[in-house]
């Protein structure tokens, strides 16, 4: 469902947004998307048991342990930080992990950085089993498949521009896979650094394409006073929830571009909503134990 953002913005410009956020109550967004094929191949591959990689609040994490339950497989976290062994129960992501039955393994972060080691992949074998790996974030060759299905084909005809958030850039390319030339297709970066368009030749054919990394408040996983206002009187007004992560920053950063008239007249820009709403509990007990603002969101 494409969304208009009823505002008046200048030079006739029009803004919408794409809720793949609606998709699924748990397997939302884009890691619905990300998920779709890989659990097809671990199917057909014949694996019973999933093991993929993820920090204290991630989307992905919760994502992959619902989709396990929803389909019938095991489900093994690697979750970094050996401190967060003893507060599943404080962590309002874990503990729905937990819930859809997902098993976690917790490893400090100078092992969780070399996750891709071939002998720490062979020690997990060795205690969990044979597993479907997926990795962090869910980007491979069969999650941009996916996410080559986003855009609808009135989508391509529609709009003049393409944005979302990017991370692991799995959604951004399958976006530009999937476009027609004449779109422009804008990456928001939620980290810190240039590398990402490095990250997204590796997927890619065309060139209408850019990541801009103005928006990420400081890196990933951070957010400041501004953007927490901003998330919450986007919500207030328009009762469309945006996270702190992902699409709260892409959103800050559309309307500010337009406000600098980046945006050709008469643009008709379509936003990706790719969810990532569950992660709003945690940020608000971070915020809570700062004596900061929290986000506004009844979901």
């Amino acid at each position: 469902m494409n969304q208009k953002i009823p505002l008046e913005f200048p030079n006739g410009i029009e803004l919408y947004i794409k809720r793949e956020d609606l998709l699924h109550p748990i397997i939302s967004g884009n890691k619905f998307r990300k998920l779709k094929y890989n659990l097809l191949e671990a199917k057909r591959l014949g694996y019973k048991k999933l093991l993929t990689f993820g920090g204290a609040f991630s989307n992905h994490i919760v994502a992959v342990a619902g989709a396990g339950k929803e389909f019938g497989f095991e489900t093994v976290g690697v979750i970094r930080g050996e401190e967060l062994h003893d507060k599943i129960l404080a962590n309002p992501s874990l503990l729905h992990a937990q819930t859809f039955g997902m098993q976690f393994k917790f490893v400090d972060r100078t092992q969780y950085r070399d996750k891709l080691d071939p002998r720490f992949l062979e020690y997990l074998e060795a205690s969990y089993g044979s597993f479907y790996l997926i990795p962090e974030g869910g980007t491979n060759e069969l999650a941009i498949k996916g996410c080559e299905e986003i855009l609808t084909a009135e989508d391509k005809i529609e709009f003049s521009h393409i944005c979302c958030a990017v991370g692991t850039a799995g959604t951004i390319s399958g976006l530009i896979n999937s476009s027609n030339d004449n779109q422009q297709i804008i990456g928001f970066s939620s980290l810190k650094g240039g590398f990402l368009s490095e990250v997204i030749c590796n997927f890619v054919q065309q060139k209408n394409w850019s990541v801009n990394d103005s928006y990420h408040f400081g890196g990933y996983g951070k957010v400041t006073d501004e953007l927490i206002r901003f998330l919450n009187a986007f919500y207030d007004h328009y009762q469309l929830p945006l996270d702190p992560i992902y699409t709260g920053k892409m959103m800050f950063g559309i309307l500010d571009l337009i406000q600098e008239d980046y945006f050709p007249p008469h643009s008709k820009i379509l936003a990706i909503h790719t969810g990532g709403l569950q992660g709003i509990a945690g940020m608000n007990q971070k915020l809570q134990a700062k004596n900061k603002e929290i986000i506004h969101y009844n979901g």
